[in-house]
Parts: C-alpha cells; structure tokens; sequence
C-alpha cells in the first residue's frame, strides 16, 4: 500500500464522524458532504507526513470550511425548515442510510431549529465543545477568537439551546439601535440629562486604549461627563448580531461600541480599539 492509499484509508476511517460534525453545523446533509469531500480535497494536496493527528487535522479542517458556509448564508436567503428536515436528506441515493437514520435520530429536527438561531460562532462552538467535547483552546483556533472569548460563545449558544436567551438578545434590534442612537445625539449635543436618561445608574464602560489595561469607568453621571460633547463621526452597526457604533472620523475606524442593555437601558459599553480585536468582530453599518 502506498502513502496515498494508506492516507485514503485513514481517512475514510474518520468520515463518519466527520459528516457528524460538519451535519450538526450545518443541519444539511448533501452540504455536510460537501464539506467533508472538499476536507478529503485539501488533504490530498497537503504533505501528510506533517501532520501528526490526522483526526484533529480533519476536524479543524471541516470546523473552518462549515465556518465559511454558515458566514456565506448570511448573503443569501436561508433554506426553509424542510430542507433541514431529517427525511429530506435520506433520500440522497449515494449516503449510508443506516448513518443518515442514526443522524436523524439522534440530532432531530428540533436540535437543528434551535442550532439555526445561532450565530456561525456560536452554533460551532456549541457542536464542537458541547457535543464532542473539543476542547476550547482548539476551537478558539479554528475560529481566529481567543479562548475567553470562546468560553463566551458557548455559554451564550448552551443558554439558547437550553431555552433561555441573553439578556442582551432579549432586547427586540429596533428598540437597541432607537435607545443607542438616542445616547449617541445626547453625547453629540452634550445633554447631561438625555444621556442619564438612556444610562443605568450603574452603568459599566470598558475602554481599552489605556495602555497596560482597561480603563474603567462606573456609573452614570461619571459616564455622562467622560462622553458628554463627544462620539463625533458615528454611526450604528451591527455588531456580532447585535446594535452597536462604529467611530471613523474621515473615513478611518478608530473603534467600535457594544453595548449590553438590561431593563430599557444601557448597562454595560465596551469600547475595542485594537485592529486585531476589530477584525474578530463581524461589522455590518446600518443604513439610514
């Protein structure tokens, strides 16, 4: 046998467990093929003899290309329910029936439903840590995020699966960006008492141009007098999914907004001016 027979052997010997993967992430079977062959593609043009964990190789491979096709949905229309349906993909004549039955039952058309509320991030999170239990230092590197900011991912998809929602996803997006652009006039027009007025009391801001760590501001009134006047140049976006401000005087990012609101108002505001964190984010400007 040679190499290339032998590294075809190998992995046909992981396909299941890959279609398993790439099934959950993406809840349709002829795309978890597709994602698998195109895993087998990149494997016949890379040197195998440099990788040392074939498994874990192949995992992060199908992670990322699911990655990039859940990211590619947000382009287009997503499928109807239906093609997500456990039945729909058992008929495709070139599958294992006896796997695409195990599938079904054991992933369910409600399991697929809830996985296709999540964000891209979140919803490979969640498969890979929750349900294969890939630890979260390798996901964190399949996703170019770090590993506090992994942990996060999860906890916010198994919060969703498990029924309850965020509070921040709580709030309906028209009524965040009407609450948000309101602080943002009030900061232009420096109005002391419009800005206390979108602000809890305890409020928190993390800003992380300080050099050496954050600076940290609490509460409203303090708030109000660091902001007051200022935020020039913004305009509200969406942020990972949620409404938040990008600030680009001239035309040139100097850094974004995310906001966290409980109770009708803004709770929590985290200002992120490194690039390498800007670039994690998924930045989508609201048009007006």
């Amino acid at each position: 046998m040679n190499a290339q027979e032998l590294i075809a052997e190998q992995f046909e010997k992981n396909r299941k467990n890959l279609l398993a993967i790439a099934y959950r992430m993406l809840g349709s079977w002829s795309e978890a093929e597709d994602a698998v062959q195109e895993a087998w593609l990149r494997l016949s043009l890379s040197d195998s003899r440099n990788i040392e964990n074939l498994g874990g190789w192949l995992t992060t491979v199908v992670s990322r290309i699911c990655l990039d096709m859940l990211r590619a949905r947000k382009s287009r229309r997503e499928e109807s329910v239906e093609d997500y349906s456990p039945h729909a993909f058992m008929n495709n004549s070139d599958s294992d029936p006896e796997q695409e039955a195990l599938l079904a039952d054991s992933v369910g058309l409600a399991m697929l439903v809830v996985l296709g509320s999540l964000s891209p991030s979140e919803r490979v999170t969640f498969v890979l840590h929750d349900i294969f239990a890939i630890p979260f230092t390798e996901i964190a590197s399949i996703l170019g995020k770090t590993e506090a900011a992994t942990r996060q991912l999860a906890s916010r998809a198994r919060r969703r699966v498990k029924g309850g929602t965020p509070e921040k996803d709580k709030t309906p997006l028209a009524y965040q960006r009407e609450l948000i652009e309101a602080f943002l006039a009030a900061a232009r027009d420096a109005d002391f008492d419009r800005l206390l007025a979108v602000l809890d009391p305890n409020v928190v801001l993390r800003d992380d141009r300080q050099r050496g760590g954050l600076r940290i501001t609490h509460g409203a009134h303090h708030l109000a007098q660091q902001v007051a006047g200022r935020i020039q140049a913004s305009q509200t976006a969406l942020i990972n999914g949620s409404v938040g401000v990008i600030v680009a005087p001239r035309g040139h990012l100097q850094y974004v907004l995310q906001y966290t609101i409980r109770q009708g108002r803004i709770a929590e505001i985290d200002l992120i001016s490194d690039p390498v964190n800007i670039s994690k984010l998924d930045l989508v400007p609201l048009d007006y």
